[in-house]
């Protein structure tokens, strides 16, 4: 179900700003670590070793599930750690007057653009446009 959901479009209103963003992946990320943490129980082990000595099918379906949640993981880590590094940049967003932030945009811009030269995961023209709408929103 949460691979599913990850997997769907998102929808969100059209006005709000990067902190979103950052909410949004920190909730992801909070998802995927907590099914992490489940497939290395000792339950799960104890299951995968069972379907391991019975050479089930079920292994080979398990084992992409297990790829897919992994990438999904580190995906929502990765991301959570670039928004965060933004998020001095943006704060002037939140709390100046239009005059003032000017002065935090030229940061804000580098900072962007080196997240998309550098993210193995954010690097999408769609999710830095995106994240340039919500900054240009807010």
């Amino acid at each position: 179900k949460v691979l599913a959901e990850n997997d769907q479009l998102r929808k969100e209103a059209d006005d709000l700003g990067p902190r979103v963003e950052l909410d949004y992946w920190k909730k992801k990320l909070s998802k995927f670590n907590y099914l992490m943490e489940q497939l290395k129980s000792p339950d799960v082990k104890a299951v995968l070793g069972v379907l391991t000595a019975a050479k089930s099918k079920l292994l080979k379906k398990w084992q992409a599930l297990d790829i897919r949640i992994t990438d999904a993981a580190n995906e929502a880590k990765d991301n959570v750690k670039y928004l965060y590094s933004l998020e001095k940049y943006y704060d002037p967003l939140y709390n100046s007057d239009p005059v003032s932030m000017l002065d935090a945009i030229p940061g804000l811009i580098n900072a962007i653009k080196m997240i998309q030269s550098i993210s193995q995961y954010y690097n999408t023209s769609e999710k830095i446009s995106s994240l340039f709408v919500k900054v240009g929103d807010q």
